[in-house]
Parts: C-alpha cells; structure tokens; sequence
C-alpha cells in the first residue's frame, strides 16, 4: 500500500523545486496534493507534471487574503488537510549594511510572517494525528557570509516547530522541520547574482559539503515523505538536516 493512500496534502512553494518534487512524490504515494505558487505559468506546469492527483491554487503565502482562498478551496473539494509542507521560502544574498528595508520586509514576509499564517490558517481543517513539515536550512545554524536575514527567518522556523508541538500535542499533530543543504534548484537564480557568479557559488557550496556535492530536490522530498507518513509516527518536534553533513561537522 502506498505510504499517504487516501490522504490530502497541501504544499506551499509546489510549483519548482523541493515543492514540487515533494509534490510529485507525495502524488505518487498516493495523497491528494494542493499546491502554491506565486506564478500562474509555473504552476499549471506543475500541474501537468505531478498528473491528476493535483491540484494548483495561485496565491503568495504573504498574503492572508490568498492563504484563506487556498483554504477555501480545499475545504470545498476535500474538507480536511492530513498533512502540511510550508515550504515556499525566498533569500537573498545582502551583506551587512547593504540590507534594504524592502528585501528585509519580503524576506520575513514570506518566510516568517507567511509560514506562521499557512500553518495556522489550515488548523481547522487539520486532521487530528497529522503532520506538519516546515522548511527551514542549515543557514538557520551556520554563520553563511552575507545571508543573514535569510538565516534568522530559517532560525525563526526551526523555534516554530518546537513551540508548535507543544501547541498541538492535544491533537496529536506532529510538527518536525527539514533542514537542507545547498540544494541544486531554480531558487538559486532568484539570488540576483549574475551567471558567472553563481557557477562559482555553486562550487564554493559543494566544496564545503562533506559528502562533495550539492544535494538534490528529490533528496529532500523523501525525508518529507519520512515526516508525512506513519513511518515517523513517534517523532515531533526535530529538526531534520538533510544537508550532506555540512552542518554537522
């Protein structure tokens, strides 16, 4: 039997990336997956690739009008959300005293501000016994040069999940976080760098990685399939690092 049969998911961020290459697996292991994304393209795209068992809601997380139309339409298709993977997340490269209020404001908007409101707006759609996955990084724990509002909204999200656990412990809904590593996805050219620098970004991030490379979108989709399903039925509240062992040696 296939791990999520019969169960609806909802991924923030499903229209590239680690999104949707979790929502790709979780279609496959049987679950009913809604996913997000800011543009309309990409996410009918994504659609056709993940097949029937999706469904594509535009919206940005930052947004509370949009998070409640998401919602809105799952309660109208299916009722109930079993499991939730905030995963949508943005991050810029800004050294210390170049940081704009505007790229502090979108970073903490969708990150933060837009995390605490995805989760808390599914609540009373949420089965009891659930599994909520939030996204943060090994940025959250690593002194990365020139990224540290990214890394305190990745911080911020791995205190979430504590917190949360206690919250939900009466409803039996897990919370537990993904930490990645340097993974190879289209984010990376949301970075601002040009071409050249990014190339070299990539093999300065590989060449920290114990395990010699970066990782892949695939790689983090099966340890949220780990946290979604019943596998992980007795673990809460951790932080999971998925990151080639970069933040552990």
């Amino acid at each position: 039997m296939s791990r999520l049969e019969g169960k609806v998911a909802v991924i923030t961020g499903g229209n590239s990336g680690i999104g949707l290459a979790t929502a790709q697996l979780f279609a496959a292991e049987g679950a009913q997956v809604f996913i997000t994304g800011r543009r309309q393209n990409e996410l009918d795209a994504a659609v056709k690739l993940i097949g029937t068992n999706a469904v594509g809601i535009q919206g940005d997380v930052s947004k509370l009008e949009d998070l409640d139309r998401l919602y809105a339409q799952v309660k109208e298709r299916q009722v109930r959300i079993d499991v939730l993977f905030a995963n949508a997340g943005v991050g810029d490269f800004v050294p210390l005293g170049s940081i704009t209020e505007e790229s502090f404001d979108k970073t903490f908007g969708i990150n933060v501000k837009g995390l605490v409101f995805t989760v808390q707006k599914a609540l009373p759609l949420f089965q009891d016994g659930g599994s909520i996955i939030l996204n943060a990084s090994v940025a959250g724990s690593k002194g990365i040069e020139a990224f540290s509002v990214y890394s305190a909204t990745k911080a911020a999200v791995r205190s979430f999940a504590r917190t949360w656990t206690t919250d939900l412990k009466a409803r039996k809904i897990r919370v537990n976080t993904i930490s990645p590593g340097p993974i190879d996805t289209p984010i990376l050219k949301t970075t601002g760098l040009p071409q050249e620098e990014l190339d070299q970004l990539k093999t300065k991030l590989a060449s920290g990685v114990p395990l010699g490379r970066m990782g892949r979108a695939d790689e983090i989709a099966k340890a949220a399939l780990f946290l979604a399903s019943d596998d992980s039925s007795f673990v809460t509240g951790i932080e999971l690092f998925v990151d080639g062992g970069l933040g552990q040696v």
